[in-house]
C-alpha cells in the first residue's frame, strides 16, 4: 500500500503526481498536476507538492517515498526537482527513488504500438543533438541513454530492421532528417515527460527496494555542465 510522491522538472514541464498501490497491486494514480509554462519549476513545485498531497487527503508524513525524474534533461530543471526531492527526503526521513526520464517517456507510449516496434524517446539538447534511448514495447532498454547528433545515418541499423517510433520534444529534429524513411514513425502529438509515469515506475522500483542514497545522489546530466568564460577585459 505504498504512497509515492513523484516530481518531474527535467524539461520545461513542471509536474507532480501521487500514486498509491492498492490491494490488487495496481498502480493507482490519485492525482497529477502538470504546468506547460516555461520557468515555472522553481516557483511552483513546492506549492504543487503541498496541494496534491493535501487535496488527496494525506499529509507529507504519510508518504512512503519520494520519486524524481533523474534525467537526462535540462540542467537547471534537474537540479530543481532533485534538490526538492532530496530536501523532502531529509526532512521527512523518507527513501528516494530515481527514474530515468526517457524510460518514463517510453512508458507513456508503450501500450499503443505492436511488439515489432522500437520506441525512441528524445529530449532536445540544442542544435542537432538529442538525449535518447531505445526500448522495446515490453519497456526493456535495447540501446542505452546517450547524447546523439542527428544526421542521415542515425538509427540506420534499427530502421532497416523494422519500425522505430520517434517522440518527445527532440523528435522534430529527427523528422527533418529521417522523416522520409518508411520505418520512421512520428506521432502527431508531442510526448513530454510527466510525473504520471515517473510515479508508476517508482512504485515498481519501491517494491524491488531500488532506493538511492539521499546524500550522494546526483542528477543524470549525461553531459558535463559547461559555462562560457567571460572575455578578459582590455582595460
Amino acid at each position: 500500500m505504498a504512497l509515492i510522491l513523484s516530481l518531474d522538472t527535467s524539461t520545461t514541464v513542471c509536474s507532480v503526481a501521487l500514486h498509491r498501490q492498492n490491494d490488487l497491486s495496481a498502480n493507482a494514480l490519485l492525482g497529477c498536476y502538470e504546468l506547460f509554462i516555461e520557468r515555472t519549476s522553481s516557483a511552483m513545485l513546492t506549492t504543487l507538492v503541498n496541494d496534491i498531497v493535501g487535496q488527496a487527503g494525506y499529509t507529507l508524513t504519510e508518504l512512503d517515498a519520494i520519486a524524481v525524474a533523474k534525467g537526462p534533461g535540462s540542467y537547471t530543471g534537474l537540479r530543481i526537482s532533485v534538490s526538492t526531492a532530496k530536501g523532502l527526503c531529509f526532512a521527512l526521513d523518507k527513501p528516494l527513488l530515481a527514474i530515468n526520464t526517457l524510460t518514463a517517456m517510453a512508458e507513456q507510449v508503450r501500450p499503443y504500438f505492436p511488439e515489432n516496434h522500437v520506441l525512441c524517446p528524445m529530449i532536445d539538447a540544442r542544435r542537432m543533438e538529442v538525449y535518447c534511448a531505445l526500448y522495446n514495447t515490453n519497456g526493456q532498454e535495447v540501446q542505452p541513454t546517450a547524447a546523439k547528433i542527428i544526421d542521415e545515418q542515425s538509427f540506420t541499423d534499427w530502421l532497416t530492421q523494422g519500425p522505430v517510433v520517434f517522440f518527445g520534444d527532440g523528435a522534430e529534429k529527427c523528422r527533418s532528417v529521417l522523416g522520409a524513411h518508411p520505418n520512421a514513425i512520428f506521432p502527431a502529438i508531442t510526448v513530454l515527460p510527466s510525473a504520471r509515469t515517473i510515479g508508476k515506475l517508482a512504485l515498481e522500483a519501491f517494491d524491488r527496494g531500488q532506493v538511492e542514497h539521499v546524500a550522494t545522489f546526483e542528477p543524470f546530466y549525461l553531459k558535463d555542465f559547461m559555462t562560457i568564460k567571460p572575455k578578459k577585459a582590455l582595460f
